[in-house]
């Protein structure tokens, strides 16, 4: 999602005149977009802003001005904050803010005092951002879905991010269609609950889409060759998107669905609401729809109140499931949640030795995983070049990185590659003997 806001911030502030610069000792806008969802977060955004700051004093030492800014969840959440402790911060704005931002540019230009803009518009910010991508390349990211309202304990999505929103179909499909006349050939809708989609339909009348019909309809599209949706949350994941997994060819084979615990009563004390039994049927009915489906999850572990024995449904719920890749994390109090108040935190020693363990057996399945693609020709979607010469890197339908050593213009294309070995994140092969596309 910030790298999706990211790239439209770059969008509207093209028509201004500006474009992105690998040297922050070149520009003349400096905007840090944060997420705020991991503990010291804000810490870092400090660390970087001093760093930064120092190219910032060199230029007015040379006579030249640059706006520094602060973007996303961490500056909507410690706006006030942060202009107290950083003067050299001329902008702090939210992810709902971000299509303000010319308006915000004049008002820093005219000196009209440092500027802060973190309230929840009631404009639909989609609305006013321009329909030309500047993205480039095979892939990209769509947001269909913002915001969340299951308020689980330890998040702060809720607070920073707002009520759940769904865009129209009508202007996800205008947006993808202007994606694939770009050459984008691969689209991943985006959202903080992005199954939790339900957008207003296309035409006459009131009625609304669930993301699985949503993915129907984009499939038809012309030259969408690959669809991939993030991030899932189990109790939004209906039948209809099910069986779009069994029937929608475009709909890649991997699916990230976070469950977070193992045991039932964190998941309860984590405000969940799904049982760890739940979760696990809802693996069988995706599995039996798409079989070769593979599965990534969200692991916190440590959070307050979490046993030993909790922590071992954990393990166990892993090696049930069985898992292609996940995220494992320790507990970090969020504050303003509820978890954070807990009175029964985890000691740090505790949660790193779980972690440790836990991350062992992720990453022994992972490696299982992609030992068995061993020997099978898989399509690959290639994205751009390695970093030896000839090289290609691009993406199997189950998200690994795929590299090959060939020195055709494979960029955007199609191919089919025999995968000869197997790493912790990545594969390699050889092309096969047929047609590009």
């Amino acid at each position: 999602m910030n790298v999706y806001d990211s790239e439209r911030m770059v969008d509207v502030l093209s028509p201004l005149g500006y474009a992105p610069t690998d040297d922050p000792a070149a520009a003349d806008m400096m905007i840090l977009n944060t997420c705020h969802i991991r503990e010291k977060a804000s810490e870092k955004v400090y660390s970087e802003l001093g760093r930064l700051k120092q190219f910032k004093e060199k230029k007015a030492e040379e006579g030249d001005k640059v706006i520094m800014a602060v973007a996303g969840c961490v500056a909507q959440a410690e706006g006030d904050e942060m202009m107290k402790r950083q003067p050299a911060v001329d902008m702090v704005f939210g992810p709902q803010a971000y299509h303000h931002l010319p308006e915000l540019i004049a008002k820093a230009e005219r000196q009209e005092g440092r500027i802060l803009d973190t309230d929840f518009p009631v404009e639909d910010k989609f609305d006013h951002l321009p329909a030309t991508r500047l993205t480039a390349g095979p892939t990209a990211f769509l947001s269909i879905q913002e915001g969340c309202d299951k308020f689980c304990a330890f998040c702060v999505v809720p607070y920073t991010r707002g009520a759940e929103f769904s865009r129209p179909v009508a202007q996800i499909e205008d947006e993808a269609r202007r994606l694939i006349a770009s050459g984008v050939r691969e689209i991943t809708l985006l959202g903080q609950n992005v199954n939790a989609y339900h957008g207003e339909a296309p035409g006459a009348g009131l009625t609304v889409w669930t993301l699985g019909r949503l993915i129907r309809h984009l499939a038809d599209i012309d030259g969408l060759d690959r669809l991939r949706y993030t991030t899932s949350h189990p109790r939004d994941m209906d039948a209809e998107l099910i069986s779009a997994h069994a029937d929608v060819p475009q709909l890649m084979p991997y699916l990230h669905l976070p469950i977070q615990s193992g045991a039932d009563r964190v998941l309860q004390a984590m405000n969940r609401q799904h049982t760890a039994d739940m979760y696990r049927a809802l693996i069988d009915r995706i599995r039996d729809a798409r079989p070769d489906i593979a599965m990534s999850s969200d692991f916190i572990v440590g959070f307050p109140g979490e046993s030993d024995a909790d922590f071992e449904a954990t393990m166990q719920l892993v090696r049930d499931v069985t898992y292609a890749q996940a995220f494992s994390f320790k507990y970090s109090a969020r504050p303003g949640t509820p978890a954070a108040e807990a009175e029964d935190q985890i000691p740090e020693e505790v949660k790193t030795a779980r972690l440790a363990a836990l991350q062992a057996l992720l990453v022994t399945q992972q490696k299982q995983f992609n030992h068995n693609l061993i020997d099978q020709v898989i399509p690959v979607l290639f994205e751009k070049p390695g970093r030896y010469e000839g090289q290609v890197i691009g993406r199997s339908p189950y998200l690994q990185a795929v590299h090959v050593k060939n020195d055709a213009d494979l960029i955007g294309k199609m191919a089919y590659v025999k995968v000869t070995a197997a790493q912790q994140n990545s594969l390699a092969g050889e092309l096969c003997d047929y047609p590009v596309s």
